[in-house]
């Protein structure tokens, strides 16, 4: 067999203009491949069609929207004209709706076929869309008409340089003849879990080039769809290794004292648990309080608003409306909803890149917990959320709440050990009638650590270790370089520094 020298030479690429797609599918679409787009009404197939339409016109291409048992084209153009994508003045020059009913009904598959021919060569477009694909197979007196019909669709698509998708409703349980002869197959699907429905999107073939698989979240928004490829599947690099004795100050000097290295280590996570009332966001708050424009501070939190957070922190005198005035901190509130845990992941890490942001908290993991479909995929996102956090040098604290007010273990209904470099247990405990809020170190991964209970107290001057906790309910005061890192806490400037080595 002659070798062929053009058959060694990479397939050039179409990107799909849906934002996270091209992610999915490894790079783009193939130019010149024949896939099918499935789904069950209302699953999104019009909108994902047009979309990749208007972006590829945007970029200098042609399209042509063929329909057959459809919606009317009037219809179909009221229904996405509000979508941002959306741009009339593409109409009809660079891109065309055409009816192709009456040809089939008339001349049948090879009716069809003719007009397709015709449009990609007359208009000389580089996409195509049939939409209703199921009706052509309808038309098909047999399987092998229906693939004769598919064939003839490749061959056009190849010599005419035109990239072609087939929408049809379905789902991809069932093998159909077509289904084995194209390049491609994207089911869209929208489920129910309980009483909340999640779309999302699956490449149950791609030939020519590794693509991402499983199920990848999207959304239809006013913007149109974006897709969220699962952060699992994505980010598998391992975090950059830390630097050895380089801390970041947790904003509580007498806490940093309990720490061999003055801090968190740089680029490490951080859980802190407790329930509620016990001062994990208020540890939370005097982190971002050392936060400067060499470490800018990001906060993405579910529970609280911004005002109140930032109300808070100026009860404890740690003046964050400067710090975010100045730029050097970030306030995110994403209030509770109806949340895509992969969503969350993709604009965290999104804002922290761009940002360069170095410290990073998120204050209510259960945010995230509560947006997860797939409750056994939290610990892998968890993970794989982390590691790329500290590969991109964030030093990351989180906060975890639990049931019990008073007591002296836990109950997690997720294991965050795991993915965690550090672990702060704050809790309540009884003494004598009074209730003490009480902190344990519990972990420390790469650095030693004070042992023991410690009392805790919170009050208008912040936050502040007071001494270690007996078992008969004493408190015995810190070590003199404890009291002394507590007494020469300062408020933080934008310009402050906030390592400690």
């Amino acid at each position: 067999m002659k070798h062929d020298p053009e058959a060694s030479l990479p397939l050039d690429r179409l990107s799909s203009g849906i934002p996270g797609l091209d992610e999915v599918l490894g790079g783009g679409f193939f130019r010149s491949g024949v896939y099918i787009v499935l789904g069950m009404p209302g699953s999104g197939k019009t909108i994902f069609a047009n979309q990749l339409c208007y972006g590829h016109v945007k970029d200098g291409g042609r399209a042509v929207y063929v329909t057959l048992l459809a919606e009317s084209h009037a219809r179909m153009l009221q229904h996405i004209r509000p979508l941002a994508f959306f741009d009339e003045s593409h109409i009809p020059e660079r891109l065309s709706y055409i009816s192709a009913f009456r040809d089939l009904e008339t001349d049948g598959l090879k009716g069809l076929m003719d007009l397709l021919r015709r449009e990609m060569r007359a208009r000389r477009v580089s996409v195509l869309v049939l939409d209703g694909l199921v009706a052509a197979a309808e038309a098909a007196t047999t399987d092998r008409e229906l693939k004769k019909f598919i064939h003839e669709i490749q061959t056009s698509a190849v010599f005419h340089g035109c990239t072609v998708f087939l929408l049809t409703s379905g789902n991809g349980q069932r093998v159909s003849a077509e289904h084995t002869m194209v390049d491609g197959l994207i089911e869209l699907d929208d489920r129910l879990f309980e009483a909340r429905a999640e779309r999302s999107l699956q490449l149950r073939k791609f030939r020519g080039s590794g693509s991402l698989r499983g199920k990848h979240a999207f959304r239809i928004s006013d913007a149109g769809i974006e897709v969220f490829p699962r952060l699992e599947s994505v980010f598998l690099q391992p975090p950059t290794a830390q630097s050895e004795g380089v801390a970041l100050s947790s904003g509580v000097p007498s806490l940093d004292a309990l720490l061999a290295i003055g801090g968190f280590p740089e680029a490490s996570a951080s859980v802190v648990i407790g329930s509620s009332g016990t001062g994990k966001t208020s540890l939370a708050l005097h982190f971002l309080s050392r936060s400067s424009a060499a470490e800018r501070g990001l906060l993405l939190s579910f529970f609280e608003s911004p005002s109140r957070l930032l109300a808070k922190a100026r009860g404890f005198g740690l003046g964050l409306d400067a710090l975010e005035s100045a730029g050097a901190l970030r306030l995110m509130w994403r209030a509770q909803g109806e949340h895509v845990i992969d969503e969350l992941g993709h604009q965290l890490l999104t804002e922290v890149r761009e940002g360069g942001y170095k410290r990073v908290v998120i204050d209510g993991l259960s945010g995230f917990f509560e947006a997860a479909t797939y409750p056994e995929r939290v610990n892998r996102f968890f993970s794989c959320l982390v590691n790329e956090l500290r590969r991109l040098g964030a030093t990351v604290l989180m906060t975890i709440e639990t049931r019990d007010a008073i007591g002296t273990s836990v109950a997690l209904s997720y294991g965050v050990s795991g993915f965690v470099d550090n672990l702060l247990f704050l809790r309540f405990a009884e003494d004598n009638g009074r209730v003490r809020r009480l902190l344990t170190v519990t972990k420390m991964r790469s650095t030693d650590y004070s042992p023991g209970v410690h009392a805790l107290e919170i009050g208008s001057a912040g936050m502040r270790i007071a001494g270690l906790f007996s078992s008969d309910g004493d408190v015995i005061p810190s070590a003199h370089r404890v009291d002394q890192a507590a007494a020469q806490a300062q408020p933080s400037t934008t310009d402050g520094p906030s390592k400690q080595e």
